[in-house]
């Protein structure tokens, strides 16, 4: 009996261990999913972004071309103004004395042009009757072809007299914004002075300067060349303007031309691109950043902008999922962003699935339960990081 009661104890031990045993043991854990999207290659375009300053598209100094006493100024200064439009008088009463002195000048010509010419005239008819010497009859053709070139003068001194006279009135040469004046009424000024009475800037359409290393261009024609970046449509290039406060210039302009030369001291070559003005708000000497499309990238990856963060280092990197569904931790090098998505140039190969939710669980070396997003969500998940 006591054997049998050591051997009651000793099974009841081993049933409790294993019931403790089955009690311990928590059942296998699902791995966490994650949303991916595979990588293609595609044809994007190659924006450049810019450093540059507005410059005006003409600037006309305001000189006077005739001396004198300014009468009025009938401009604002900082106002709109057109070509031909009256800005300055000057005294004309001299000017007026004088072109009406040539007038008279010009009409005593043109009286004594007709007496001499019926003298010539009537000499010439009786030189062939022997009636006046031919001697008499060669002065008179003479003193006709002088006062014909009298008359000639005096229509000159007219006309200058005329232009002088017109000159009093001080117009502007081109449309545009004009600065502040720099005399006043009752200042007197000389033809041709060194400085301007004001300055005209046409302000529409605008200029605006970029800077571009001659590096970089060396590098644009080199892709050009090996088919890695092709020319978007004709050769005229679009150029967008990002403002000093970071928006976007709502008119697109059109680059003019390039320097043939580069700057030895800087290293870079300056793009000059026109754009529309209409309303004003580009101003000369303002700090714009100008982005181009210099061709079109061939077998780009495209990754949104959810996809990717940078390390303490600034590198940018990605989860890629594999072949065994386990977490890889990628470094690549982003080029440019288009829109809502980093244009991936190293790092990354097309096929290659990576991770655009479910980042806060997806560690290196864990395995995911990979789910392909759909269009839609993808687009959603990059709207909504870039609001973050």
């Amino acid at each position: 009996m006591p054997h049998l009661r050591i051997l009651a104890v000793a099974t009841a031990l081993i049933l409790s261990a294993c019931s403790g045993q089955g009690e311990n043991t928590a059942p296998q854990a699902a791995p966490p999913a994650v949303t991916v999207i595979t990588v293609v290659a595609e044809s994007v375009p190659a924006v450049i972004e810019l450093p540059g300053r507005t410059a005006p598209y003409q600037v006309s100094e305001v000189r006077p071309q005739v001396s004198g006493i300014i009468q009025k100024r009938v401009f604002e200064e900082g106002s709109n103004v057109k070509a031909g439009q009256l800005l300055y008088q000057i005294d004309p009463a001299i000017y007026q004395a004088e072109y009406d002195s040539a007038k008279a000048n010009l009409a005593r010509a043109e009286a004594t042009v007709g007496s001499e010419k019926l003298k010539a005239e009537r000499y010439a008819e009786l030189v062939k009757i022997e009636a006046v010497s031919k001697q008499a009859n060669d002065e008179a053709a003479a003193a006709l072809k002088q006062a014909l070139a009298e008359v000639a003068a005096a229509k000159a001194a007219l006309e200058k007299a005329r232009i002088d006279l017109e000159y009093t009135r001080v117009v502007a040469p081109i449309s545009g914004r004009i600065g502040r004046s720099a005399v006043t009424p009752g200042a007197l000024v000389t033809a041709n002075q060194a400085e301007a009475l004001a300055t005209v800037h046409q302000l529409d359409p605008i200029y605006v300067d970029v800077i571009q290393s001659s590096a970089e261009l060396l590098q644009l024609q080199r892709k050009l060349e090996q088919g890695k970046l092709q020319r978007a449509g004709d050769n005229s290039i679009s150029v967008q303007l990002v403002l000093e406060d970071g928006s976007i210039y709502e008119e697109e302009g059109t680059l003019a031309f390039s320097e043939v030369a580069v700057d030895p001291s800087t290293g870079s070559i300056t793009l000059r691109a026109v754009f529309p003005n209409d309303k004003g708000l580009l101003l000369p000497g303002m700090y714009v950043r100008a982005r181009m499309t210099q061709g079109v990238a061939n077998d780009a990856i495209l990754v949104p902008h959810a996809a990717v963060s940078f390390d303490p280092r600034g590198n940018a990197v990605v989860m890629v999922v594999n072949a065994e569904n386990t977490v890889e931790s990628r470094i690549v090098k982003t080029a440019q962003s288009v829109k809502d998505k980093w244009v991936i140039i190293d790092g990354l190969n097309p096929g290659e699935r990576v991770i655009v939710e479910g980042l806060q669980v997806a560690r290196p070396g864990t395995v995911v339960d990979a789910q392909e997003a759909k269009p839609d969500d993808t687009e959603e998940n990059s709207t909504s990081a870039a609001a973050e």
